[in-house]
């Protein structure tokens, strides 16, 4: 009897430490650092009408951050991507230091080109009014003014997650083409290290997860918010938040996943972007299976 026991109790020991294995065998394959290294351009460029300083100008600032190594990915695949994401479809070919210098000699000819057109415009406008009579050109309703406006750019990008095969990287663009309104818009991206590919909602998610996601959305503003009601939240400058839907746009980490919803889609221009994170606990039950994501889930 004794030694029944012995076996059965060895045999259970021996079973235990195989699945231990096992298990860390997966985990192992799974790994941590993704050994991709960066590097940055940073460059500054401001320009004055006619060359005089005293005319308006425009001035634009790129501070573009990208990967230069790596030992688990193509790095000119990931320099491509980075460069069509940050810069644009138009600099996607170029190496990122001919993007850069591109994009800002473009920003500046742009510039040109839009002062050039302004200053034809109210050459026109003043000699079509001075042909209408009892028009005084000099009244401010009826008055082009000759000096155009002063345009400015900030563009960059920061690695926001570099772990377990994924890149998330955002992309902040600010800028003012004449007036006292500046723009501000936050885009993300997510990059699969392993394939070269962007990880859209549809790779995390299984089929109707949007609805799903749209009450933990409202939930989480509601308490970032600190009120109860939607209502409330309209109150505070929030609109159409009862049709809120994920937008594409978000950020992922071992967490979970961070929705950014800009300026102007669900709130108004004088609030900061609002930022929904939502854990993976509360959404495991959407996630894909055997992604990359669904395993980060169960790092929790």
């Amino acid at each position: 009897m004794e030694r029944r026991k012995t076996k059965a109790l060895f045999l259970l020991t021996a079973l235990a430490m195989l699945l231990i294995a096992c298990n860390h065998a997966g985990r192992s394959s799974f790994r941590a650092e993704n050994n991709v290294g960066f590097d940055t351009i940073r460059m500054h460029e401001k320009f004055h009408l006619e060359g005089d300083t005293s005319k308006p100008y425009c001035d634009i600032r790129v501070s573009f951050v990208f990967p230069v190594n790596g030992s688990r990915a193509n790095v000119d695949t990931l320099q491509r991507i980075f460069v069509k994401h940050v810069l644009g479809t138009a600099y996607e070919g170029q190496t990122p230091d001919l993007a850069v210098n591109a994009y800002l000699r473009n920003f500046v000819e742009n510039y040109r080109a839009d002062a050039g057109t302004y200053s034809e415009t109210a050459k026109e406008m003043k000699e079509l009014n001075g042909l209408i009579p009892g028009i005084d050109v000099s009244d401010s309703e009826h008055e082009m003014k000759d000096t155009f406006y002063s345009y400015y750019e900030h563009l960059s990008d920061s690695i926001v997650y570099n772990r377990y095969g994924l890149i998330a990287f955002q992309v902040k663009q600010a800028n003012n083409k004449g007036g006292a309104t500046s723009y501000n818009s936050y885009r993300n991206y997510v990059i699969n290290v392993n394939n070269g590919s962007q990880v859209t909602e549809n790779d995390i998610f299984n089929a109707g997860y949007d609805a799903a996601l749209q009450s933990l959305i409202i939930t989480s503003l509601l308490d970032q918010n600190q009120v109860k009601t939607i209502p409330e939240l309209e109150d505070l400058g929030f609109f159409g938040i009862q049709e809120i839907i994920p937008n594409r746009n978000f950020l992922l980490n071992e967490k979970g996943i961070t929705y950014t919803y800009n300026k102007g889609e669900y709130s108004a221009y004088q609030l900061d972007a609002p930022e929904v994170f939502i854990p993976y606990a509360a959404i495991r039950s959407l996630l894909r299976e055997n992604t990359i994501v669904q395993k980060l889930a169960d790092l929790q």
